[in-house]
């Protein structure tokens, strides 16, 4: 499993716009095949960064879930939502593997 991990920055200004694709993402991602963690909009501290975040089985299962969204309606509507609105001045991205695992459980015997 990797998780990719997708670092915006976005026009402060603008932010209304970012939540309503994150929203959109909330429901074309799962629906094409990966995990979503989440999106997350600044809240404290920097006003322009932004994240989302998902887990896929590997990089081919990657390539096969961006084909899926790109061809995804919705997927195609909050791409242009992005293009059209200039809410994202850059985007990110980096993938990553859980190094940490297996987590202690809470109350495990040690």
């Amino acid at each position: 499993m990797i998780t990719c991990f997708i670092r915006y920055h976005i026009d402060p200004t603008k932010r209304t716009a970012f939540d309503t694709y994150a929203r959109n993402w909330g429901q074309a991602i799962p629906r094409c095949g990966a995990d979503l963690i989440g999106y997350y909009a600044p809240h404290e501290g920097s006003s322009t960064l932004a994240y989302g975040v998902y887990s896929i089985e590997n990089l081919a299962a990657y390539e096969a879930y961006r084909a899926r969204l790109a061809a995804d309606p919705l997927g195609q509507e909050n791409y242009a939502f992005a293009q059209s609105e200039k809410f994202i001045l850059r985007e990110d991205r980096t993938f990553l593997k859980l190094a940490s695992a297996p987590h202690a459980v809470e109350g495990a015997k040690k």
